[in-house]
């Protein structure tokens, strides 16, 4: 019934609630996905180095031992970002999950074995998995920041 026919009423749909603002974080609260990105940081880091020494030959594979430790640093002080609840470290993550999702994409497209793309799209699934996770908790992140 409008309002001309005498609903009485003077109220009119406006569609859905505006969502329920979010909890900021507590004083030592760290989400599981937030703790997971942690532990990604940390083992891609010793990865890195442990590949750094284990490799005679870096520039033959298109490598070097100071961008070896330069990447093993960024991912260690990512790691330590995220841990202390830093937005800054989060969003970082966020963005190499971002280009590891687009580029595994692109590997998927020229993927010449069953395994090759099942890897992939293992790799584009847990990324994207974890990149949705962490969008929450950027937000919880952000609201105690205010």
């Amino acid at each position: 019934m409008s309002r001309e026919e005498g609903d009485g009423a003077g109220t009119q749909d406006r569609g859905p609630a505006p969502p329920a603002p979010l909890e900021p974080l507590g004083e030592h609260e760290r989400p599981a996905a937030l703790l997971i990105a942690v532990a990604v940081c940390v083992v891609l880091a010793l990865a890195v180095m442990i590949g750094a020494a284990t490799v005679h030959d870096l520039s033959r594979h298109g490598g070097s031992l100071p961008g070896a430790v330069f990447l093993a640093v960024v991912l260690a002080l990512l790691a330590q970002g995220m841990y202390r609840r830093h937005y800054w470290a989060v969003l970082g993550f966020e963005a190499l999950l971002a280009f590891q999702i687009l580029v595994t994409s692109l590997a998927l497209v020229v993927a010449s074995t069953i395994p090759a793309a099942a890897a992939c799209l293992l790799s584009i699934s847990l990324g994207g998995w974890l990149f949705w996770k962490l969008v929450r908790v950027m937000g919880r992140i952000q609201a105690g920041e205010r």
